[in-house]
């Protein structure tokens, strides 16, 4: 198994934490599609592809028409994506995507967050780089053969695929997005789920005192509800 068979692993209870929060952050995610390709799920893949993951965290389906519709509203304030990026204590790099209406109050917040946990915020490009962009996608394993998909997907970019106790995964490099999700689709395989994640490249190990001073830096940033997702350098395991 690869690098994003063990990230996903380690991740796999982590990071995504009260139902509530899940549901914000789709709801932000449905705002940004419906502005980028309208509210027809037909027409627009982005908004397909956030509701398969609304669908996967049990989202009520009222919730998600009514997101849609909000979304669809003039008067409804777009959501902006930005980048944060800086370190934890003992070199730990952060990487933090924000979904925000106000950036002023994101950009003080987040630097807040670092400032009191002995962080440092970065400039544009300080860690970005140490992170490998990748999408990635959940289907119904019923029927297929995780081997013989992973050949047949490579020629649309599928680096790794495995399969875990909810389906098969696969995982290609961020630009493969489209492509993928139209041929899943082609063949009218079930997608369970899809999105993006930052793998390291490089994971640092940190005695327990160490990491617990890392874990409170995340603790802030991720009970943030301008933030969407948080990645680290730092070594995880399942524990």
């Amino acid at each position: 198994m690869g690098r994003a068979f063990e990230f996903r692993k380690a991740r796999k209870m982590k990071r995504w934490s009260a139902m509530s929060k899940a549901f914000t952050r789709i709801g932000k995610d449905i705002v940004m599609a419906v502005k980028e390709g309208g509210p027809d799920p037909d027409s627009n893949a982005r908004l397909r592809a956030v509701i398969q993951n609304a669908k996967s965290v049990n989202m009520p389906k009222d919730n998600v028409e009514r997101a849609i519709k909000r979304a669809s509203d003039k008067n409804q304030g777009d959501y902006k994506e930005v980048i944060f990026e800086g370190y934890a204590p003992h070199g730990i790099a952060i990487l933090v995507e924000t979904a925000t209406d106000n950036n002023t109050r994101t950009v003080a917040n987040v630097r807040s967050y670092f400032n009191k946990c002995d962080g440092s915020l970065g400039t544009s490009g300080s860690v970005v780089f140490m992170f490998d962009h990748t999408c990635n996608f959940r289907i119904n394993g019923e029927g297929l053969d995780p081997e013989e998909l992973e050949l047949e997907f490579i020629d649309f970019g599928a680096e790794e695929v495995f399969v875990d106790d909810d389906g098969i995964l696969i995982y290609a490099p961020f630009e493969s997005f489209g492509a993928i999700q139209a041929e899943l689709e082609r063949r009218e395989i079930e997608i369970l789920s899809s999105g993006f994640e930052r793998i390291p490249q490089v994971t640092k190990n940190l005695t327990p005192e160490q990491a617990a001073d890392v874990e409170k830096l995340l603790e802030k940033l991720e009970d943030d509800d301008d933030v969407q997702n948080v990645y680290h350098t730092m070594e995880e395991t399942e524990d």
